[in-house]
């Protein structure tokens, strides 16, 4: 009996018994899903054109990259001065510490083009000068940790300064060999190669400061300072001075007599830059 005090029926149980019910044939339902969107995506002939026609640019866009890359990045010499191994990164260390005792400082050519580095320990290469860098920079940040001196800032500054410097230089040498007007087969990644085997002793250096002081520094620092004013000496003086011969340029004639001094001064340079990147190092 119905409570004579309830002002409307009760109809939730109504309801609840009718929302889990089955929806009847005849009533509206939703369309069905289709199983697989992508297929019904691919069916469509419009994006299969769009599909067809983005795959062509990309590849024109590949063929593109690949053929103009030389003209901003010369990819193809950069394998040439990567083509090292453990035997000639072992002999070309022992060259830059001790280039008293090398005799044949000529680089060997196969049909005009020079042999990989790998198989002549006199061409320049780019591995040893890229691997000196990193591990100068490693090196500093170690002399300045052990200083309570090392900051991000600080490491930071020292790699900028270091290739700052090394920009500096190949701009000025490249500048005074167009105002000496020297024929040469030296190019500019030749004396990135050059100028980069300078980091190999100061990593010496600095080591040897942290080990044994002031004192160990500059005895290493020096011999190392030595040895690559001599082999830069030795090494360009074949690039340089051995186009001047070949030209017909009298030995003591005055443009001679330039690029002599350009060669002594590009050696010099070295040492000094050795000790300016170094010295605030070692304490």
């Amino acid at each position: 009996m119905a409570d004579p005090h309830q002002l409307f029926d009760d109809t939730s149980s109504a309801h609840s018994r009718g929302y889990g019910a089955q929806r009847a044939p005849g009533s509206l339902s939703y369309p069905a899903a289709s199983a697989s969107p992508q297929a019904a995506f691919l069916a469509d002939p419009v994006s299969n054109m769009a599909m067809a026609y983005g795959s062509s640019l990309a590849a024109q866009g590949k063929e593109l990259v690949d053929k103009n890359i030389d003209r901003f990045i010369p990819v193809t010499k950069l394998k040439y001065y990567f083509a090292v191994d453990t035997m000639y990164v072992g002999k070309k260390l022992g060259l830059l510490f001790f280039p008293y005792l090398h005799q044949d400082w000529e680089v060997q050519y196969q049909q005009d083009t020079p042999v990989a580095p790998r198989f002549d320990v006199n061409a320049p290469d780019l591995y040893i000068p890229a691997m000196a860098f990193i591990t100068y920079v490693l090196v500093a940040g170690l002399a300045l940790g052990t200083q309570d001196r090392f900051s991000p800032d600080l490491l930071g500054l020292q790699a900028s300064s270091a290739l700052a410097w090394l920009t500096l230089e190949v701009l000025a040498i490249l500048l005074s060999l167009y105002l000496v007007t020297v024929n040469t087969d030296l190019t500019t990644i030749d004396l990135v190669a050059f100028l980069g085997y300078k980091y190999v002793g100061m990593i010496g250096g600095v080591l040897m400061g942290l080990l044994f002081g002031r004192i160990g520094y500059y005895l290493v620092l020096g011999w190392c300072c030595v040895s690559i004013f001599v082999f830069m000496i030795r090494t360009l003086r074949l690039k340089i001075l051995a186009e001047a011969a070949a030209e017909g340029v009298p030995v003591r004639g005055a443009r001679n007599q330039l690029r002599m001094y350009l060669t002594m001064a590009v050696a010099a340079a070295q040492p000094l830059l050795m000790y300016w990147l170094t010295f605030h190092l070692v304490r």
